[in-house]
């Protein structure tokens, strides 16, 4: 028996003795949390947690009392002998109030929130799990202040601050998403992103060219996907969740796993997730414009127009989706991190219902218009070394990937046998070293980037009734090539303790090569060589004169270099209409002036507003072209009007968002956002009309109860009225998309949800999720969308963490 006793003795010190590294989590969503300060009560030994939320705490004794303080949660003090036998997992509680938050995406390195003049809002993997988004585009959403138009179920075009699609950033673990061909057009690739692998979701509103370069000129959206976690005992480790999802509007279908295997020095991720969707029903109360009362099937070889039996279901919206993440990380020693990160998304075919919609006559123009499969194959390797006082850097970022992107577009008219298809594939290889470094009063930031884009474009027609295939124009000219080389500097200057001054500059070479098929189309130019640069800068101010009172003032540049699809895309852009290159293009240029203010009652009660104004010069924009003296010609057989993406004189976008906070007690807050946002474009001439992704007012409120296994959100998400005036001509000659007014004429309604969300935590291990979505079942479908939003929807997802 002594023997025994012995024994459980030595095994006991056995495990202490290897149980000398312990983790940081926050509370709720059990996330680690970087920089948390450890120290004991005479502060003689100290340590920080590293981005996994780890720290040694070997130095302190078993009987010692060790603070923990960090400056977005409450402080903690713990016995060592405690954290040892809570398996070595210290949990603090987040602070009320998040003005201290530290982002990542304003310099590729954490930062406190409050000495960042930009606004920046987020999203965590807790989010993910309570909102339940079926794709990256709905997670932008949740935060309140990205504005999503969707043309299909597999679709999601973010606007920010009044500008979408090529004029935002997206970066995944901080590598360029954006590609070569993003078009001026709404875009869906954002879908190819698995809300499931997100750790972090930041957005950057406002310009952000001086990190980020081309592109960045209304906002940044940064996903960083979750890392793998190393053992914090002697030997492996292995955890992982299993998810499974239903939602009753789309009858959708998810599946989700990831599990982790943790050593000491090498660890490892896998993530996997399946999404099943079927057509989508829209609510019973709305505007009867948006009814599917008619669709088109192809029986024995003949196209016929069929009558919907439930005109609330959208024949031809469902798909499914795969996403696919493995992760593998290294770290030999406190100096080196590696992290290897390969992903891999496809879809099936998709079909795009806004065209599917469109009426030539008394019938549907198009029998089939669909997307081939989304595909992106994306691998990153990334090396982060720290040599704290030893040089020109404290810390340092290595980043190289590689990445291919893959989408095609097959469509047919109506009555007719030949099915044009288009096949892009887009090869990208990039490479960044980015650095920091702590000087006394504040912090450097600088890096150089290449990025390199190969676009392979293919076309041709098919005869269904004979199968027989031959070539046709592609869609971009074959092996152009878009290259990007950068080098900025950014510095964080700390006038005072409540004073904080950031400003940085970027000097970006843009080179453009394309060559012209000329076989099937007779154009007066052979290629399109573009060689220019641009310097964008930025300065901002942010100061907290008190404890209520915040204050941020920024002014910068952005600009967006011509692409593959600026110069050279051939396209029907709306019924009648065909876009030709144009190689005459330069880049457009974007200055940018916003003040905020954040007011911080006690944690209680809190507001955050902010206004700006976007000057773009040169702007980008689709207008009538011609080529030769000849405004029309043939495409796919039917004459169409020629039109060119086009450097217009120049356009304005100004806004104002306001955020508040109450917090009645410790269980139970009321949040709010708004936004508004208008904008125009003006021509040579002087004439003036709205600019088409300025979106209209909208916005949410939650009212949210937290109790220790409950959680409860009852929220209102609406959105305003564009009339017939307010639409962009491009919008206004889209009368399918809308509502029609008292005049016929089509127009945006307003439209308002209502809506109430729950999760209870059965055990510590199982999480059960139940929203239910558009309460009153009310038909909408949000500014310039070509699919009706979802009606009452169910959504109930079950989680297990093991």
């Amino acid at each position: 028996m002594r023997l025994l006793i012995l024994l459980a003795v030595v095994f006991f010190l056995h495990l202490t003795a290897f149980a000398q590294q312990i983790q940081v989590v926050e509370n709720e969503s059990q996330t680690p949390i970087m920089g948390v300060a450890v120290f004991n009560e005479s502060k003689s030994k100290s340590g920080i947690t590293d981005f996994d939320g780890n720290v040694d705490i070997t130095a302190f004794s078993d009987s010692e009392i060790i603070v923990f303080q960090h400056i977005s949660h409450q402080s903690l003090s713990l016995k060592k002998s405690e954290i040892v036998s809570e398996k070595n997992i210290v949990h603090l509680q987040l602070s009320a109030s998040n003005l201290d938050e530290v982002v990542l995406s304003v310099a590729k390195f954490g930062q406190n929130k409050r000495d960042i003049p930009q606004q920046v809002a987020s999203v965590t993997s807790e989010d993910v799990l309570f909102n339940n988004p079926q794709t990256a585009a709905d997670l932008l959403e949740s935060t309140g202040k990205v504005y999503i138009q969707k043309s299909q179920m597999g679709g999601g075009s973010p606007n920010i601050r009044g500008f979408s699609t090529n004029r935002l950033l997206i970066t995944v673990d901080g590598v360029r998403f954006n590609t070569a061909i993003f078009r001026s057009g709404n875009v869906q690739n954002v879908i190819s992103i698995d809300p499931f692998s997100i750790e972090r979701t930041e957005v950057i509103l406002g310009p952000g060219s001086v990190v980020y370069g081309s592109d960045a000129v209304g906002g940044v959206m940064n996903f960083y996907t979750k890392k793998p976690k190393f053992s914090l005992v002697e030997g492996s480790s292995f955890s992982g969740n299993a998810v499974a999802r239903y939602a009753s509007a789309s009858e959708e279908k998810t599946g989700h796993f990831d599990f982790n295997i943790g050593t000491k020095e090498w660890a490892f991720l896998t993530s996997v997730s399946y999404t099943d969707f079927g057509d989508l029903r829209m609510g019973k109360n709305g505007p009867d414009d948006y009814l599917r009362n008619e669709y088109v099937e192809t029986i024995n070889g003949e196209d016929v127009q069929v009558e919907n039996d439930n005109p609330l279901i959208q024949v031809a919206t469902g798909y499914h989706q795969i996403n696919a993440m493995q992760k593998v990380r290294y770290m030999p020693s406190e100096k080196w991190d590696f992290n290897l990160g390969l992903f891999y998304s496809t879809t099936g075919d998709y079909p795009r219902y806004d065209r599917l919609i469109r009426k030539r006559g008394d019938n549907l123009r198009s029998a089939e218009w669909y997307y081939g499969p989304q595909e992106w194959l994306a691998g990153n390797l990334q090396a982060v070394n720290k040599a704290y006082n030893e040089g020109i850097y404290d810390e340092s970022l290595i980043t190289i990937s590689y990445q291919r992107f893959k989408e095609g577009r097959n469509d047919r008219d109506f009555g007719e046998t030949t099915l044009f298809e288009t096949d892009e594939k887009v090869t990208g290889y990039s490479g960044a070293w980015d650095f920091e470094k702590d000087l006394n009063f504040g912090k450097l930031h600088y890096g150089v980037e290449y990025v390199y884009n190969k676009v392979n474009s293919e076309g041709k027609k098919t005869d269904i009734t004979t199968g027989a295939s031959e070539e046709d124009a592609s869609r971009y000219p074959d092996g152009s090539t878009w290259q990007s080389l950068a080098a900025y500097s950014s510095l964080l200057y700390k006038l005072a303790e409540n004073l904080s001054l950031q400003g940085g500059l970027r000097y970006n070479h843009i080179l453009v090569d394309a060559t012209f098929d000329n076989r099937f189309y007779d154009f007066p130019f052979s290629e399109a060589n573009i060689n220019t640069g641009a310097l964008t800068g930025s300065l901002g101010l942010s100061w907290n004169p008190n404890k209520v009172l915040g204050w941020r003032m920024n002014f910068g540049t952005a600009f967006r270099a011509p692409n593959i699809d600026d110069v050279g895309k051939i396209f029907d852009s709306e019924p009648g209409s065909v876009v030709v290159p144009n190689p005459d293009l330069k880049p457009e240029y974007a200055t940018t002036g916003e003040v905020g203010a954040t007011l911080n009652f006690d944690n209680v009660l809190k507001f955050d507003a902010a206004v700006y104004v976007t000057h773009l010069k040169d702007a980008l924009v689709r207008r009538d072209f011609e080529i030769e003296g000849e405004t029309v010609i043939d495409y796919q057989g039917e004459p169409s009007n020629v039109q060119a993406i086009q450097n217009a004189a120049r356009a304005e976008v100004y806004g104002f968002e306001v955020g508040m906070e109450v917090n009645f007690t410790k269980q139970l807050k009321l949040t709010s956002q708004y936004n508004i946002t208008d904008g125009f474009e003006e021509d040579d001439n002087g004439d003036r009309n709205p600019v088409r992704s300025a979106a209209p007012q909208f916005g949410n409120s939650h009212l949210i109860f937290k109790a220790k296994k409950l959680k409860l959100d009852a929220f209102v998400e609406y959105n305003g009225q564009f009339d017939f005036e307010d639409l962009a001509p491009s919008q206004q000659s889209n009368d399918y998309l809308y509502a029609a007014d008292e005049n016929g004429n089509p127009y945006s309604p307003n439209w308002h949800t209502l809506n109430l969300a729950a999760q209870y935590n059965i055990t510590a291990a199982l999480q059960i999720n139940a929203t239910l979505e558009n309460i009153s079942d009310q038909r909408y479908r949000p500014y310039s969308s070509g699919i009706a939003a979802p009606g009452r929807n169910l959504i109930v997802a079950a989680n297990y963490t093991f």
